[in-house]
């Protein structure tokens, strides 16, 4: 999988499949002042999808929620997304 290319549901459990089921999950952010969070909730609505009554017609979208952030990414982990 290249860096610009949509990362898939598939994709995102092969990716996941190879690590301990009951290792935390993090999300890294902001690269150039790299952040740790708790993922929050997962969810699926369409690309497309308004609150304004307009019928979605995309496809859909799995979204992952950050939740609180954690504190400042390890270095070893900025280092492994290639971040530093």
């Amino acid at each position: 999988m290249t860096d610009t290319a949509a990362m898939t549901v598939g994709d995102l459990i092969a990716a996941l499949s190879v690590h301990d089921p009951a290792a935390p999950v993090r999300f890294a952010t902001q690269p150039g002042h790299p952040m740790e969070h708790v993922l929050d909730r997962v969810v699926c609505t369409p690309d497309d999808a308004e609150s304004d009554g307009t019928t979605p017609t995309d496809p859909p979208v799995v979204w992952i929620g950050v939740g609180e952030q954690i504190g400042y990414l390890p270095a070893s982990a900025a280092d492994a997304l290639r971040w530093s």
